[in-house]
């Protein structure tokens, strides 16, 4: 159970890198650093979009709208990392 809760944790952190190669690409594509026509750059906005959509959409539904801001990916890195340092080592205390 154990190795489980470390393959769980192991995938949160790949999560955390994807969102933060989202959040490049996003700063990226704004400041037109890169060419979003370019059909290698479309194919990884939206593989990442994709990937990341599902668990920042609600959360941008639920959160007021700060204009150009958009702080979600924050607070679902935070999210992650409350379940990394808090819920999963509980876990693995009640297992033990």
């Amino acid at each position: 159970m154990i190795e489980l809760l470390i393959f769980v944790k192991y995938l949160l952190d790949l999560y955390i890198y994807i969102l933060i190669a989202s959040i490049i690409l996003s700063w990226l594509i704004s400041f037109n650093v890169i060419n979003p026509h370019n059909g290698f750059v479309r194919s990884l906005w939206q593989g990442l979009a994709a990937v990341t959509e599902p668990l920042l959409g609600p959360i941008r539904r639920m959160m007021p709208d700060l204009g150009a801001i958009d702080i979600s990916p924050i607070i679902l890195i935070l999210g992650i990392e409350f379940i990394k340092r808090v819920i999963i080592p509980n876990i693995a205390k009640l297992v033990t």
